[in-house]
């Protein structure tokens, strides 16, 4: 009974599709698909091994942070995004890594979280008060979505099936498009990409599919589909780089040397723990990686809306102002929900977050 209700729960629609036929075909070509599953370019355990798996299981449940969730309402702002002009470039970070950018005429949404939860189940992973300003009836049609990897925080199937008939454009790793066409997107409007790919957008954009530390998984099974970070260039040369989950490794000072440098970037700083080290970055290694990708604009996500981890809701970005020295310029920290205009991005960065308690 209890396997027949697993199997009949994993089963609903929410968790996805597996990758089939001409798809799973691609992906057997793919040189990072080895031995039946995705892998990293260096070796990433998914633990440390520094304590022992049953050591850091009792660790994580029974010794936890007094401050994993913040007491208070985390501050935002519910702003009219589809009166923005479209000559209008602008940031709206979402809380977690959820973002909107509109750079040069295109709307852009990356990894929308906005069902209030990032898990498969109502009573788990819930999003901090204050920080759903908006729902999926917010948000303007959108020209390209991105997507970096299926994890429940990255990729919410509330969201996207309610986002299905304004979404254009889905950029993805490989193997990830399968979930989108179980939901009905149609297969002309997916664009799957291994690493090292580059998909031509049109009107002067294009997007590069880069390399992730991370892995994948919606269910039992991991690393069926590919997890990756990506390079957006626009009409203008505007260079943004949409880092997704990530531990620190040698792929971004390659990914640096690559594009020269990027006017922004979008780097994960949360949920981190250093049991799982390799997989999630600390606040110095996102400074370290911003300085290996010669990012001139650094906003930090993947914190202040789950709680995912076991360190205190606001180290992320207490921690990272405070160690940033000469680099603290290049941070902006907006409240979630604000209009960021990113040729004057400091206008609307704040240190919000020593408000609540």
């Amino acid at each position: 009974m209890l396997a027949g209700g697993l199997w009949r729960f994993l089963k609903q629609a929410k968790f996805g599709g597996n990758p089939t036929n001409s798809r799973l075909e691609r992906i057997a070509r793919s040189p990072n698909f080895r031995n039946g599953e995705f892998k990293d370019q260096i070796p990433t355990p998914m633990m440390t091994g520094e304590e022992g798996g049953l050591r850091t299981v009792l660790k994580y449940v029974f010794n936890r942070s007094k401050r994993l969730k913040p007491k208070g309402l985390i501050p935002s702002v519910r702003r009219d995004l589809s009166s923005l002009a479209r000559t209008e470039n602008v940031l709206v970070w979402f809380g977690h890594s959820s973002y909107f950018l509109q750079v040069d005429g295109k709307r852009i949404l990356v990894d929308p979280v906005l069902s209030g939860r990032a898990s498969p189940v109502s009573f788990t992973t819930k999003a901090f008060a204050g920080t759903d300003p908006y729902t999926v009836a917010d948000i303007p049609d959108i020209d390209y979505l991105f997507i970096t990897h299926d994890h429940w925080d990255h990729l919410d199937y509330d969201t996207i099936i309610k986002m299905r008939p304004r979404v254009k454009r889905v950029i993805c790793g490989l193997g990830v498009g399968a979930h989108f066409e179980k939901w009905g997107y149609a297969a002309s409007a997916i664009q799957e990409g291994d690493w090292g790919d580059s998909v031509a957008l049109g009107d002067g954009f294009a997007a590069y599919v880069l390399p992730a530390r991370h892995f994948s998984g919606r269910g039992i099974r991991r690393n069926l589909t590919l997890w990756a970070s990506f390079a957006l260039t626009t009409s203008s040369g505007y260079k943004i780089y949409l880092g997704g989950d990530s531990g620190y490794g040698p792929h971004f000072k390659e990914i640096g040397k690559q594009f020269g440098g990027f006017d922004l970037a979008v780097l994960e700083n949360g949920q981190y723990d250093k049991s799982w080290k390799y997989v999630h970055m600390i606040p110095e290694e996102t400074l370290q990686a911003a300085k290996d990708i010669q990012a001139s604009l650094i906003l930090p996500v993947h914190n202040s809306k789950f709680c995912i981890s076991n360190h205190d809701w606001d180290a992320p970005l207490r921690t990272i102002t405070a160690i940033a020295g000469e680099m603290r310029p290049q941070l902006i920290t907006p409240v979630i929900g604000e209009v960021v205009q990113i040729r004057n991005p400091w206008a609307e960065s704040s240190d919000w977050w020593t408000a609540v308690a």
